[in-house]
């Protein structure tokens, strides 16, 4: 398949938004889960609110969000009463509010669909989770174009970096100048990886989503690795590194063997599978020219 034919699979759940009919009044949903939401709104459903937009613009980036979605607050002390005067017909949630599932169900049912469980495979529990939220909002087919759209892109993305496949590769996001967190087993970032045909430099265990928190030290398991890190950096994080002993002793940094990646919700759907995909090919293939 051409990057063409990938790309123009993504424009099928909207092609089919525009060709189906209005229901006379749409599900009012509240999405406390940003990859419930960054699926609904490929489906083409804005919700009515999500919890703190601000994460949304700094960690999720796209689908972009549209302008009218209400901001509910943190995501663990939602402002209740806001909530109460949206008036939802439903409450999208995940395992990690449990706590609170008896606050949202005063003001509305709570359906909870969980991406990150101890048993892992996000992937695959966002393919259910696609199909269930396309049967709740009658997007059906445009559920199984998402899906087909994903797995077809996935597998462009393989081919096109299969010659680029030999080196291992480490993900992190940097907590503060010394520590990191870096993605391995039961993460979504690693079923990418599975997906394109990488391999992850990191390969002990990691928690409930998939990362293990380590000093920069804890990177030097693999001699020939590469490094991909998220954005955004910690203020002063860059500065800080760039002076480290620690840092410029790493095999990456000598080799200077590096990318950086815009951002990309590590807890995410389909949705930010595509799109880690898409920024790591990029990042690939720009260290490739440059090599």
């Amino acid at each position: 398949m051409t990057r063409r034919q990938a790309l123009g699979l993504f424009s099928l759940p909207f092609a089919g938004m525009r060709s189906s009919t209005a229901e006379a009044r749409p599900l009012r949903i509240v999405c406390l889960d940003d990859g419930l939401t960054e699926t609904l709104l490929m489906l083409g459903v804005s919700p009515v609110a999500i919890a703190d937009r601000e994460v949304w613009e700094k960690w999720v980036v796209e689908p972009r969000l549209p302008p009218d979605v209400a901001d509910l607050g943190t995501l663990l002390e939602p402002n209740l009463e806001f909530l109460q005067q949206l008036r939802p017909d439903i409450i999208l949630s995940m395992p990690y509010l449990e706590g609170i599932k008896p606050l949202l169900e005063r003001v509305a049912p709570v359906t909870t669909i969980g991406l990150y469980t101890e048993a892992g495979q996000p992937y695959r529990r966002a393919l259910e989770a696609t199909r269930q939220l396309a049967g709740l909002v009658g997007k059906e087919s445009e559920g199984e174009a998402l899906i087909a759209a994903t797995d077809a892109y996935l597998l462009e993305v393989r081919q096109q970096l299969a010659p680029l496949s030999a080196r291992p590769i480490y993900v992190v996001s940097f907590l503060d100048p010394r520590n990191v967190r870096v993605y391995g087993a039961k993460s979504l970032f690693q079923e990418v990886f599975d997906r394109i045909g990488l391999s992850n430099a990191w390969t002990a265990e990691t928690n409930y989503w998939g990362f293990s928190t380590v000093g920069i030290d804890g990177l030097a398991t693999s001699s020939d690795a590469r490094l991909a890190y998220l954005e955004p950096l910690p203020e002063g994080a860059g500065g800080t590194l760039t002076e480290s002993p620690v840092w410029n002793a790493m095999p990456f940094v000598r080799n200077r063997s590096i990318m950086r990646l815009p951002a990309v919700l590590m807890f995410g759907a389909l949705p930010s599978a595509s799109r880690f995909a898409r920024v790591l090919a990029s990042a690939m293939t720009a260290e490739a020219a440059h090599g």
